[in-house]
């Protein structure tokens, strides 16, 4: 088997088996408990940065265990360098914390902050700034890929890199390679998967180096799947700007089709799932300036209803009405779920109290509400739940 094959049938491990044991006893549980296989890749599996649970996101390591586990799609989140060269980093300014950057002397001595320690004394908290946009490509390269966390506490550089949360593990992070965007197409191609590029906002003025806009930047990320002789029905560009899906609308239409609009509106716009006056632009707005693919937060898509049972959202049973699909994110990001799980569940949070709920939530997004695929920091959990379920 070549070093980017995916095995013939997925590979999930004991996860998804032990999330099944922390269900409630109901059908759903009994189902799942008698599902043995086989398990197999689907569209409906998004690697979510890769396998990022216990994977440095956006290495080639990470990929490479997302396919492994099954997952029909892998996600390079992307953004530029200081040579207009693009590669995958879920956030621009992100270095400091999913890179070993601040340990190389002559590369941290360009980050737009260098490492401030922490003053208990005044209640300062530590802090760096390091942005793909600081460096070349050829030194961006030469860095290795950690676990993405910081020690908010630390007096010390390798204090302040060893902050990964203590329910993922660095025991795969020894030195997670890096990948450029074209990199990242050549080695999903090979594992045999699909594509979800994310175009990351940019975090520096643009136009950029004189003249690198916004546009030049939301083209050259196409760009490189047409000279990799990537399919645009096997790419599903997405971008948490309306702006950029309605510029490829325009511009990239064979793209386009499949482009996913990412839901930040109830961050910034005060967007509340329970109340359509604040969705601007409403769902037939979107679909009518030719956005296909909806893709909100998980907890957007979920309500509780008089009994304390997990339904979908008035929002997620309006996007379905006005014909938008919809793509949840993100599956196994807020940790364990015994005490009610972190923002993603936060709309649902008074009926989680176990790990196990992990699959029931899926099962109401996959069966109440549609989704057409889910988002996971761990594809085998949607890998397990997709082969069990009949999901294509």
């Amino acid at each position: 088997m070549a070093q980017g094959d995916a095995p013939a049938q997925a590979q999930l491990g004991p996860r998804p088996f032990y999330l099944v044991d922390k269900m409630k006893d109901g059908p759903l549980k009994a189902r799942l408990a008698a599902c043995t296989g086989p398990f197999h890749k689907t569209d409906f599996s998004i690697a979510h940065r890769g396998a990022p649970l216990q994977f440095p996101e956006h290495s080639a390591e990470s990929y490479r265990a997302a396919a492994r586990m099954g997952a029909g799609v892998i996600e390079c989140d992307v953004t530029f360098t200081k040579d207009r060269q693009l590669v995958c980093r879920h956030s621009q300014c992100d270095l400091h914390t999913t890179t070993n950057i601040l340990s190389v002397p002559e590369l941290a001595a360009k980050c737009s902050q260098g490492f401030v320690p922490a003053d208990p004394a005044t209640g300062r908290k530590a802090s760096a700034k390091c942005c793909t946009s600081d460096i070349t490509l050829a030194e961006f390269k030469t860095l290795s890929a950690k676990m993405d966390g910081l020690n908010p506490a630390a007096t010390t550089v390798a204090d302040y890199q060893n902050g990964t949360p203590r329910w993922r593990t660095d025991l795969y992070a020894a030195s997670g390679t890096l990948m450029t965007h074209a990199e990242s197409i050549a080695l999903i191609k090979s594992l045999g998967a699909k594509f979800t590029p994310e175009l990351k906002a940019p975090e520096v003025a643009m136009p950029f180096d004189g003249d690198y806009t916004q546009e030049k930047y939301a083209t050259q990320m196409l760009e490189e799947y047409k000279t990799a002789g990537i399919p645009p029905s096997d790419v599903f560009a997405q971008s948490f700007g309306l702006a950029d899906i309605l510029y490829w609308v325009k511009t990239a239409p064979e793209f386009a089709a499949q482009a996913v609009y990412l839901e930040d509106r109830y961050e910034k716009l005060g967007l509340d799932p329970n109340k359509p006056e604040t969705w601007k632009p409403s769902m037939p707005e979107l679909k009518a300036q030719g956005v296909k693919i909806l893709a909100p937060p998980i907890t957007t898509m979920l309500a509780l209803n008089d009994n304390n049972e997990i339904v979908p959202s008035a929002y997620a049973k309006a996007a379905k009405a006005a014909g938008l699909d919809l793509i949840g994110w993100s599956l196994e990001r807020d940790g364990p779920l015994n005490k009610g799980g972190g923002f993603y569940h936060s709309s649902v949070k008074a009926a989680i109290d176990r790990d196990g709920d992990t699959l029931t939530v899926l099962d109401v997004l996959a069966q109440q509400v549609g989704v057409r695929g889910m988002f996971s920091d761990w594809p085998a959990t949607t890998t397990f739940y997709a082969s069990c379920m009949g999901v294509k």
